[in-house]
Parts: structure tokens; C-alpha cells; sequence
């Protein structure tokens, strides 16, 4: 698990890495993670990744940090489309990831982010990286927190199931600009603690 330590809020008002952090060591303790960094930097987190552990195959990744449609951040900075052409510099850090996932898309990479895979930006960027690694990416489509709702996931191959409108506020689908905060009604929906995608989402 890797997840953005850089959101410390202010001195009177934790931020959400302190919430992170303590999530780390919680999952720990349950048995869910075996390995855990806060990072400053996609750099950072993208080379740990590809050598932690040596040439062990990796089952799971998940993100702990900020999100929106179509993109994932460490501090400001965003892992989107654009980070995967074989140009962009990251390209043989996520050459290296991608050697030690499971062979038959058998490893998943899931980001707990807000708004990630949601809308139209979202959808093509959930296709873009499952050929990209040859994983199953797994993500949600609203603003997440205690309730973590519209969690999907794809394979290399897949075309997207879920609705380019799910948790869609304001905006259109092609061009977002506001997010429904999770629910416990609203669909596939987990809460923080829920450590596994279910079936069929």
C-alpha cells in the first residue's frame, strides 16, 4: 500500500495523511497489506513499488490519496493518461511494475481515491492503464471517505460496465466539474474498513 503523506492540514486540524497513516497500520494489524510507504512523489512511490521485496510478485496495490476523474495525485502532482506513453519518464518504472504483477492480469491495482474512475475521462483512463500493466484497476466514481461508493473494476479488454453518470453532480460527463459525496445507498458502496473488491464490481 502506498499512500500521499504530504496532506497534513494545518497544525489545529490533522489532514487526511495522518488518517492514512493510521489506516496503514490497521490493515497491518488485520493481515490485509504486508507493506506500507507515505510517499512525497509518484517518483517516490512508483520506485519503491517497482523494488520492495526484491523479484516477489505482487497480488495487490492500492493508493491512499487524492483523486479525480481520470487521475490520481501525490501532493499536486497527478498519475493520468499522459503518465503512460513510453516516452514519459516514469515509462521504465512502470516497465519494472508491471514485470512483477501476476502473469493473466492475476495481480489488481486499486485506486482508493476520490472520483478516479468516474465519468468519461475516468473510464478511458481505467482502460488505458489495465493494458498498460495487464492488471485489473479497480477505482470508485464519487468523493470517498467513512462510505467509499461506486467501486468498479476492470481487465485488460474490458469495456466499462458502470455509467458515465454515476456519481456525477455538475458537469457533463465529458467535461466534470463536481462529484456526489459516497452514501451508504448509493451503488457498490463499501465503507473504509472493507479490505477486498467484492465480486462483480
Amino acid at each position: 500500500m502506498v499512500y500521499d503523506r504530504t496532506c497534513t492540514g494545518a497544525p489545529w486540524r490533522p489532514g487526511l495523511s495522518h488518517a492514512w497513516a493510521s489506516g496503514r497500520y490497521l490493515y497491518k494489524a488485520l493481515g490485509r497489506i504486508d507493506r506500507a510507504l507515505g510517499v512525497d512523489s509518484w517518483d517516490e512511490a512508483l520506485h519503491w513499488l517497482g523494488h520492495v521485496g526484491g523479484d516477489r510478485r505482487i497480488e495487490e496495490i492500492q493508493y491512499w490519496g487524492h483523486g479525480k476523474w481520470g487521475l490520481a495525485r501525490v501532493d499536486t502532482v497527478a498519475f493520468d493518461a499522459s503518465a503512460l506513453a513510453p516516452t514519459h519518464r516514469w515509462a521504465s518504472a512502470l516497465d519494472r511494475i508491471a514485470e512483477r504483477l501476476l502473469p493473466d492480469a492475476g495481480s489488481q491495482l486499486w485506486f482508493r481515491t476520490c472520483e478516479t474512475l468516474g465519468c468519461v475521462p475516468g473510464q478511458e483512463f481505467a482502460q488505458r492503464l489495465t493494458e498498460r500493466l495487464g492488471c485489473r484497476v479497480a477505482g470508485h466514481t464519487y468523493i470517498i471517505g467513512h462510505w467509499q461508493s461506486g467501486l468498479h473494476s476492470l481487465r485488460p479488454g474490458e469495456t466499462p460496465r458502470w455509467s458515465t453518470t454515476e456519481g456525477l453532480k455538475g458537469g457533463s460527463p465529458e467535461a466534470p466539474s463536481a462529484a456526489y459525496w459516497s452514501r451508504a445507498w448509493h451503488p457498490n458502496t463499501i465503507s473504509f474498513l472493507h479490505g477486498e473488491v467484492p465480486r462483480g464490481y
